[in-house]
């Protein structure tokens, strides 16, 4: 028999969610029949799989070493720790964390081997003495906003399942102002309000972006306002109101404005080496009773070396690390 006291990085989920972590070998029926049969407890009772755990709650599995050997599987953690890289936290607490991330680092795993921010979170928590070992085996930090991996700027993770889930419902509901910096080809724009529509080819990694809606597409609202013009360029405070892949990207491009050094949507220039966009800020809405500590509250990630030589390489001035 195993028993496992749920912490508070783990409550929150539901037991049959939990269980298929713990047991990332074993299949669901197998997990479901060892409910019916009692031989999974929650707090010396029956359960079907459908409780939300809550800290402090104890799960017993009454199986064989063999079987649990079997169905847990290795976790793939210990090496980890090693990855580290320096991270820039902008924000933390017991529940979640902000990061600005470097252009050049993806958010999440493309595929297997990929070692993204998230493996980065992981080695940071595992070394800092607040995730353990054993703790990996059914929980990982993730993001909750996905930055393109040559995008800089500011991601919001859940370091606990709580912080995970009410970082995750503010994004899907868009109660969260986020807020972005791009230097994009052009001089005079004006402020601007944009509406269309949006369809992924997910063979080349491309969207495309219509005034009409059509087949397999998704509405977008993208707003923006000039605060710098230079050699040929401006500076754009971006409001990304929806939230779809490559969407100020293509949609600025779509407009006539590409962002500076963009490969897919814009014209690269050797200048530029990576497309000129940072996740500048998030405004969190109040009152916010899932994060009260976040409770409208305003972050702003500082720009990164290579987006402010460009602003001076056009005639720009210095963006004031707290812009209004």
């Amino acid at each position: 028999m195993r028993e496992i006291r749920i912490s508070g990085r783990e409550a929150g989920q539901r037991l049959d969610k939990f269980l298929g972590k713990y047991l990332r070998e074993a299949g669901k029926g197998f997990l479901y029949k060892m409910l019916r049969k009692k031989n999974i407890t929650l707090n010396g009772g029956r359960a079907d799989g459908s409780e939300k755990l809550a800290e402090g709650d104890t799960v017993r599995l009454f199986l064989s070493e063999e079987t649990l050997e079997k169905f847990c599987g290795k976790v793939s953690g210990a090496g980890q720790a090693q990855w580290g890289a320096k991270l820039e936290i902008l924000y933390e607490d017991s529940q979640v964390i902000l990061v600005n991330k470097p252009a050049g680092m993806l958010s999440q795993q493309a595929e297997a081997g990929d070692v993204s921010l998230c493996e980065h979170l992981t080695s940071y928590l595992l070394a800092s003495g607040q995730l353990t070992e054993a703790e990996l085996a059914v929980f990982r930090p993730g993001v909750c906003n996905r930055l393109d991996r040559n995008t800089s700027g500011l991601v919001a993770a859940g370091k606990t399942i709580r912080g995970l889930q009410a970082l995750s419902e503010l994004f899907r509901q868009r109660s969260l102002d986020k807020y972005y910096l791009a230097l994009v080809r052009g001089i005079g724009l004006k402020a601007r309000r944009l509406e269309g529509y949006l369809r992924k080819d997910a063979a080349s990694n491309t969207v495309a972006v219509s005034a009409r809606p059509a087949e397999g597409s998704s509405f977008i609202c993208t707003a923006y306002e000039p605060v710098e013009e230079g050699e040929g360029a401006t500076l754009l405070r971006v409001h990304l109101i929806t939230g779809k892949t490559h969407q100020i990207r293509a949609h600025l491009a779509s407009i006539g404005h590409p962002i500076l050094g963009d490969r897919k949507y814009g014209e690269p220039r050797p200048e530029f080496p990576r497309q000129m966009l940072h996740a500048w800020e998030l405004v969190f809405p109040n009152p916010l009773p899932g994060l009260p500590q976040l409770a409208g509250r305003r972050f702003q990630a500082p720009l990164p070396a290579d987006f402010r030589k460009a602003l001076q390489k056009l005639g720009m001035p210095a963006i004031p690390e707290q812009m209004p």
